[in-house]
C-alpha cells in the first residue's frame, strides 16, 4: 500500500519505505516516530535571526510622490539596523527603493533562514518537503553568492541532503560560511536517512559563536589531521547543541578541547554517541544531555560550571545504569534530574550506595536546586532516594517527577520512608517543592506524607496532576490535606494544586530555559 501510494509521506522517501517494509517494520509507524523526532528537535531550536512577519511593502505611486521619504533620510547605521531584521530576500529587495538603499543590504550582516522561503512553514500551515529542497537550495545559493558578507546568522533547517548533488552543494555553502565569516549557524537534515555526512570543512569555519546541528552523521575525528599545541576548532563558539546526532565520543572530546570559550553545551536525542562524555572546560557554565545513548557523564575539571541537567534515557529499558560524577565542579547549583533507578552517582572518588553513612566526600553542599525522577513505587528506587538526599544537604528548592511504571515492586508505604531516618536537607534547608505527574498512588501519598511531615522551613508546595489522573479534584484537595500535619512544621507553608493541560504531566525542561541564565530555576514549570 505504501509503495501504491507514497503521497501521505513527508519524511520518508520511497528507498525508506521499501527498507521498513523489508524490516517488518510499519512504514506509518516510522514516519509518525520521524515526526515526533523532529517537532522535539524543532522545539530546541534558537529562535530565527529575524523577525518573521516583517512585511515589505511600497507605497502608492500618487502617496510616493507627495509624501517626504523620512525612512531613507535616517542615518545609514539604523537603515542597517532596519534591514537586518526583515527576511533576507526582503532584505535583498531594499537595494531597488532609492539609491539611498542599494548599498545597505549589502553592507549588512546577513541574517538568512531557509524556513522564510516556504510560505506557511513557519506559521504550521504545512510541513516541507523534498520537492521543495531544490527552489530553497537555488535561492540560498544566490543570497550566499550576492552578498560579500560577513553572516550575522544562517539557518537552514528545512532542507533534505540526501542525495549526492545536494551534499556537494552543501559542501560549498559550508567553505562560504569559513570565507565569509559565518557567527551563528543552525544545520538540520530533514531524514530520512538518519545518516547523512556533514561536511567536514565544517570543523574549519572558526569564526563561529553559536552552533546547532541536527540529525548529521558527525565526520570522523580520528582522520583529520592532529592540531598544533593551542591550537582550536572553534576559538570563539560559546554555544554547541548537537541533536540527534551520529558520533562517538572521541567526536564529543574533540569538539570540547577546540572549542576554549564555550559557555553552553547541550546533547539531546543522540542515536549513537555511546559512551563516556567528559566534561572540561574553563568556561563551561550550562551543559544539558535529554534522551541520549550516553553511558556515563563525568565532571572533571569545569570551575565555571553553575547548571548539569539531564533528562531521560534510551537506557532505561535495557536495565544498564549511568554513572555521574560529579568532580571538581565548585560553582555547580542546579542538578536534575537525577533518576535512582538508572543514575549510579559517584561524587569526587566516592560511588554512593543505598544506605551509606553521608560523610564530606560524599556531599556535595554547593547545589541550591535539584530535580529527581522517581519511580516511588519501586521499592529499589525509594531506597536510594534518601541516600541520594543526604548527598546535597543545602538544597533550597526540590523538583520530583513522579514516574509511570508497571514494574511491580515490594510495598512502598510511610513505614519506609520512616525506617529511612531523618533527612537534613529536607529538615531545615528546602522553602519551594513541585511534585509532577502525582496520580495519587499509595507510595506517592505515603512520600508526600512523609515530606509534609519532616519540612520544617517549606514555604512553597506545587501538586501537579498529568491531565485525566484525577477522577474528583475534591478529592484530591481532601486528601492533600491529610498529608499535612495541622499543628506539623510545614502547616503554614503555602500549597498550589493543579491538573496539567497535557496527559503526560506537562514539560519539565526546555532547553531554552537551561541557557538562560536570566532563569533562576530552570526546572520550575508551571
Amino acid at each position: 500500500m505504501a509503495n501504491q501510494n507514497p503521497e501521505p509521506f513527508i519524511f520518508l522517501n520511497a528507498a525508506a519505505v521499501a527498507d521498513a517494509l523489508l524490516r517488518g517494520m510499519d512504514p506509518l509507524m516510522l514516519e509518525q516516530t520521524t515526526q515526533g523526532v523532529l517537532k522535539f528537535l524543532y522545539m530546541c531550536l534558537p529562535d530565527t535571526p529575524v523577525y518573521s512577519r516583517a512585511v515589505l511593502s511600497a507605497l502608492p505611486a500618487a502617496a510616493s510622490s507627495s509624501d517626504e521619504d523620512r525612512i531613507s533620510a535616517l542615518p545609514f547605521a539604523l537603515l542597517r539596523d532596519i534591514v537586518s531584521r526583515l527576511p533576507a530576500k526582503d532584505a535583498a529587495r531594499t537595494a531597488a527603493l532609492s539609491r539611498r538603499w542599494r548599498p545597505v543590504w549589502r553592507c549588512t550582516p546577513l541574517a538568512l533562514a531557509d524556513a522564510h522561503l516556504l510560505p506557511g512553514v513557519l506559521e504550521g500551515i504545512r510541513e516541507p518537503t523534498r520537492a521543495d529542497t531544490p527552489a530553497i537550495a537555488a535561492t540560498v545559493s544566490r543570497a550566499l553568492a550576492a552578498h560579500p558578507g560577513p553572516f550575522r546568522a544562517v539557518h537552514l533547517v528545512v532542507g533534505y541532503y540526501a542525495d549526492a548533488a545536494r551534499q556537494r552543494e552543501l559542501a560549498r555553502w559550508v567553505q562560504t560560511f569559513a570565507a565569509k565569516g559565518v557567527q551563528e549557524l543552525v544545520l538540520v537534515n530533514r531524514p530520512w536517512p538518519l545518516d547523512v555526512p556533514l561536511p567536514a570543512a565544517l570543523l574549519g569555519v572558526a569564526t563561529l559563536t553559536r552552533l546547532y546541528l541536527g540529525v548529521w552523521k558527525f565526520p570522523d575525528t580520528s582522520a583529520l589531521p592532529q592540531r598544533g599545541a593551542g591550537a582550536a576548532a572553534f576559538p570563539l563558539l560559546r554555544e554547541l547543541v548537537l541533536c540527534s546526532m551520529d558520533m562517538e565520543s572521541r567526536d564529543v572530546d574533540f569538539l570540547l578541547a577546540g572549542s576554549p570559550v564555550l559557555e553552553n553545551l547541550g546533547i539531546v536525542g543522540s542515536r549513537k554517541m555511546a559512551t563516556r562524555l567528559r566534561l572540561s572546560g574553563q568556561h563551561l557554565r550550562c551543559v544539558q544531555i535529554c534522551l541520549s545513548a550516553v553511558d556515563s557523564v563525568a565532571v572533571v575539571d569545569a570551575p565555571s560550571l553553575e547548571r548539569l541537567l539531564l533528562l531521560g534515557s534510551m537506557t532505561r529499558h535495557s536495565g544498564a545504569c549511568i554513572r555521574l560524577k560529579i568532580g571538581k565542579a565548585p560553582k555547580l547549583r542546579v542538578l536534575g534530574y537525577l533518576d535512582p533507578g538508572i543514575h549510579m552517582l559517584e561524587i569526587r572518588n566516592t560511588v554512593i550506595n543505598a544506605g551509606m553513612k553521608a560523610s564530606p566526600s560524599t556531599m556535595a553542599p554547593g547545589i541550591k536546586i535539584l530535580g529527581l525522577n522517581v519511580r516511588f513505587g519501586v521499592h529499589n528506587d525509594a531506597k536510594m532516594l534518601p541516600t541520594f538526599l543526604r548527598c546535597f544537604p543545602n538544597v533550597e528548592t526540590l523538583h520530583f517527577v513522579s514516574e509511570k511504571t508497571k514494574e511491580v515492586s515490594a510495598k512502598v508505604d510511610l513505614k519506609v520512608w520512616e525506617e529511612a531516618g531523618p533527612i537534613e536537607s529536607i529538615q531545615s534547608c528546602v522553602k519551594m517543592m513541585t511534585f509532577r505527574e502525582f496520580r495519587m498512588e499509595p507510595s506517592e501519598v505515603a512520600f508526600l506524607k512523609f515530606f509534609f511531615k519532616s519540612a520544617k522551613v517549606l514555604k512553597n508546595a506545587v501538586i501537579v496532576g498529568s491531565k485525566g489522573s484525577f477522577t474528583s479534584f475534591r478529592e484530591v484537595m481532601s486528601k492533600l490535606k491529610t498529608l499535612i500535619p495541622e499543628n506539623g512544621p510545614s502547616n503554614t507553608c503555602h500549597v498550589v494544586v493543579y491538573e496539567s493541560s497535557d496527559p503526560d504531566g506537562g514539560a519539565v525542561w526546555s532547553l531554552k530555559k537551561g541557557f538562560d541564565f536570566s532563569v533562576s530555576d530552570p526546572l520550575f514549570y508551571r
